[in-house]
């Protein structure tokens, strides 16, 4: 098991935001988290990458507890979020924004400017992921100029430069146009199978997202695992549909 949460439990004061969650992922596995607002999504996730510590249960990464160890460590260890720098940073170009999270993986960050144009390992490598991303043409394209699809792109393509074993995607579509989202998700999956990430864990919204890609969804639902099923039993449940997104699908 590469990512395993088990019976984690999470209380903000007397209100509980889990309840005995247990999740686990696999190597080359995309597994999808979702739930309506409230079910507890952002909690789990904030669990997984090390920001928050349950108030009980375990979380382990490579048979590791990493439980509240926090991002930066965590990426250390081959666990990364979406750093989403380009709203952090938005007049750094394309090719700037990925060298920022090369020279945070090569522990240079105390000189992260002054790095980024004089270092030949951090421009090749960042160069490399941009490639990766279809990026490579706009490398030099402040990030804020670049089309809604590309941002997202570039989230998720500062996290790989970080050369995570699992990627953690939080809604790496939203306000992409409809048009848009297989193309930017594609990319994504084809990105990380080139970089030989070995999971990829997505918070999503979007249904069709979620039944394309996934090889099983967890649905949170009141803090608790309501179904952890492959898709096909997934969506094969109107009760879960119910509970879980609001409307049967397609409807």
């Amino acid at each position: 098991m590469i990512l395993e949460a088990r019976g984690v439990t999470v209380f903000y004061g007397d209100f509980r935001a889990l309840g005995g969650v247990s999740l686990a992922v696999r190597e080359g596995e995309f597994v999808s988290i979702i739930g309506p607002n409230g079910a507890g999504k952002s909690t789990l996730i904030n669990v997984l990458t090390g920001v928050l510590a349950p108030t009980a249960g375990e979380v382990r990464f490579n048979d590791r507890d990493i439980r509240g160890v926090g991002p930066v460590a965590l990426a250390r260890l081959g666990l990364a979020r979406s750093f989403q720098l380009v709203h952090v940073f938005p007049d750094l170009t394309v090719l700037e924004t990925l060298q920022a999270a090369v020279v945070s993986r090569l522990g240079r960050g105390t000189r992260l400017f002054s790095s980024l144009a004089g270092d030949a390992q951090v421009q090749a490598e960042a160069l490399e992921v941009a490639e990766l991303f279809g990026l490579a043409a706009k490398r030099h394209t402040a990030s804020k100029h670049l089309p809604q699809g590309d941002k997202k792109l570039l989230d998720v393509a500062s996290a790989f430069a970080l050369d995570p074993q699992v990627i953690l995607l939080v809604e790496p579509t939203s306000g992409v146009s409809t048009a848009e989202k297989h193309t930017v998700m594609k990319t994504l999956v084809d990105a990380a199978r080139a970089a030989g990430v070995k999971a990829i864990v997505l918070v999503e919204h979007d249904m069709d997202l979620v039944a394309s890609y996934s090889h099983r969804i967890v649905a949170l639902s009141e803090g608790k695992v309501l179904a952890d099923l492959p898709p096909e039993a997934f969506f094969a449940d109107p009760m879960i549909i119910e509970t879980v997104v609001g409307k049967r699908r397609g409807h």
